[in-house]
């Protein structure tokens, strides 16, 4: 029941994700960080298999590492993207990852910019994308209530109203979401979203 969601705003990017890792009907732990920083200004958010999506998100940061170490110059998030989005063409015809990406990034030049790249290759620039379950829950409201100049506080609040949303009507939802951020000064955690309703605050059972 993993949940991914993206937007891009006047000047960064927000990504968010589930903590959940859940195998079969267990869930394991609830403090797992889906959303990797890539460099200094790139983030990139995964869901699918726990094996895929580690071992994955791992191959693309250390060679965005080994780029930029031979090179003197980080690769851009377009660039990062389609070399993703070629890693994961090449992997398709012989062992496939089942990882779903969103890959948001800063450049100076053209600003925050986000792309939606899936299990099978697809790859788009988009301004707000979810991937998982939640996504059924999610890009109805984000059609209705995201715009391009968004603040970063209406992002946010977009973002929770999503979370809101997941937790009402998804049957099994994630407990825990983790919210990071990349503008000019960096990608980096804004915030967590817990699930805080205890057993004590529990509507009392009458016989």
């Amino acid at each position: 029941m993993e949940c991914v969601l993206g937007v891009v705003g006047r000047d960064f990017a927000v990504v968010a994700a589930d903590t959940s890792a859940v195998q079969s009907i267990l869930v394991h732990k609830t403090d797992e960080d889906k959303v990797m920083v890539l460099d200094s200004h790139k983030l990139m958010g995964a869901s699918g298999e726990p094996g895929d999506r580690v071992q994955f998100t791992e191959f693309i940061q250390k060679n965005l590492h080994l780029y930029q170490f031979r090179n003197n110059i980080p690769l851009s998030t377009a660039a990062t993207a389609n070399f993703t989005r070629g890693e994961l063409a090449t992997a398709l015809r012989k062992n496939p990852y089942f990882v779903n990406i969103l890959l948001a990034g800063y450049d100076s030049d053209v600003g925050a910019s986000l792309y939606y790249i899936d299990y099978i290759a697809t790859f788009h620039k988009i301004g707000k994308g979810a991937f998982g379950y939640g996504s059924y829950f999610c890009l109805s409201l984000m059609d209705k209530l995201y715009h391009p100049d968004m603040s970063v506080e209406e992002a946010v609040d977009l973002v929770d109203k999503c979370i809101k949303e997941i937790r009402l009507r998804l049957v099994v939802a994630p407990q825990n979401f983790i919210i990071k951020i990349v503008d000019k000064d960096g990608a980096r955690e804004y915030a967590r979203r817990a699930y805080t309703d205890s057993p004590s605050e529990a509507a009392p059972v009458t016989a």
